[in-house]
C-alpha cells in the first residue's frame, strides 16, 4: 500500500487528481486542508487531516511524516500573482510546513511550480533555463525549490518539481477564461469580451495535468525540475474559438476589450522533451 499525502484536495487541480489517483491500486490517500470539507468534497475513500499549513504542530508533522510521497498543489493568494502576499507572508509559511515535514521523515516531494519562474522569456522554454522570475508569486516559488534544494543537502529527500504551464477544465476558478467564457455561453450571451487574443501560451486539459502529477509523484520520484506542459504553442483567440465550436455557440469574441497582461511575454510555450523521456520509462 503506497501512502500519499495530497495538498490541495478541494481545489481545481485536486479534485482531477483525485479521479487520477482513483484509478490506481494500492493507494492511501491522506488529504491536508485548513477546513473541513463540506459533504461531498472529498471521496468517501480518501482520509481527511485538518491542518492549517501556515502553522502545523510538530505533533501533526510527526504523524504525516510517514508517509510515502507528498503531492503538494496547495498555494494561497492566487490568481493575484503580483501580491507581495506570495513572498511576504507565505514564502515562509510553504517552506516551514515541508521542511517539518522533510524533517519528519517523509522521502519523497513532488511539488507544483509555476512557468512564471522562467520570468519574461519567449519562445521554447526549457529546464536548462535559469530562472528569472518577474511576478510576486513565481518569485516566491522559485524562492521554495532553491530553499528545499538546500534543504536536501543535509536532509536526503527525493524530489520532483513540477513547472505547471496553463490548464482549463471543469470546476477552474470563475475569473479564468475558460470559467468565464462557458459562464457566458451557457447564458446565452451573443459576445465574449477579452484581449486581443494574439499571445501564444501552452495549454493544456487539467485530466492531463493530473495525469501527469500522478504519474511523477508515484513511478518517478527524484525528477528534478519538470515542465508540465503540451509543448504546443496556442493562441489564446484560437483556443476559444475552439471551446465556442465545441459547444455550436452562436457566439463572438470582442477582441481586444482588455489590454494584454504585462506579467507575461507574448509567446511562451514549454519544452515536453523530458515530460516525454519520464513518461515514456513509466509506461516500459
Amino acid at each position: 500500500m503506497t501512502r500519499v499525502l495530497l495538498t490541495g484536495a478541494t481545489g481545481f487541480i485536486g479534485h482531477h487528481v483525485l479521479r487520477e489517483l482513483s484509478k490506481r491500486e494500492g493507494i492511501e490517500v491522506v488529504a491536508v486542508s485548513r477546513r473541513v470539507p463540506e459533504p461531498g468534497q472529498l471521496p468517501m475513500w480518501v482520509r481527511h487531516v485538518a491542518l492549517d499549513i501556515a502553522a502545523p504542530s510538530a505533533r501533526d508533522l510527526a504523524s504525516l511524516g510517514d508517509t510515502d510521497v507528498l503531492l503538494h498543489l496547495a498555494w494561497s493568494g492566487l490568481p493575484s500573482y503580483k501580491s507581495l502576499h506570495h513572498f511576504e507572508t507565505h514564502l515562509g509559511e510553504q517552506y516551514r510546513f515541508l521542511a517539518g515535514l522533510i524533517r519528519a521523515g517523509l522521502p519523497s516531494l513532488v511539488c507544483t511550480g509555476t512557468c512564471f519562474e522562467y520570468g519574461m522569456r519567449s519562445g521554447e522554454l526549457d529546464e536548462s533555463i535559469v530562472s528569472d522570475p518577474c511576478n510576486s508569486y513565481g518569485f516566491a516559488k522559485d524562492a521554495l525549490r532553491q530553499q528545499l534544494d538546500m534543504l536536501r543537502a543535509t536532509h536526503p529527500f527525493e524530489s520532483t518539481w513540477a513547472r505547471l504551464f496553463y490548464m482549463y477544465g471543469d470546476g477552474q476558478p470563475a475569473t479564468s477564461l475558460y470559467s468565464q467564457l462557458i459562464a457566458a455561453g451557457e447564458r446565452g450571451d451573443a459576445s465574449f469580451r477579452m484581449s486581443p487574443g494574439d499571445q501564444l501560451r501552452d495549454f493544456l486539459p487539467v485530466e492531463a495535468v493530473a495525469k501527469y502529477l500522478v504519474g511523477l509523484a508515484l513511478d518517478s520520484s527524484g525528477a528534478g525540475i519538470v515542465n508540465v506542459c503540451s509543448g504546443q504553442p496556442t493562441s489564446v483567440r484560437s483556443l476559444a474559438e475552439k471551446w465556442i465550436r465545441q459547444r455550436d455557440w452562436n457566439m463572438t469574441l470582442k477582441l481586444g476589450h482588455y489590454p494584454y497582461p504585462d506579467y507575461e511575454p507574448m509567446a511562451f510555450w514549454g519544452s515536453t522533451e523530458r515530460l516525454n523521456q519520464i513518461m515514456n520509462k513509466i509506461v516500459s
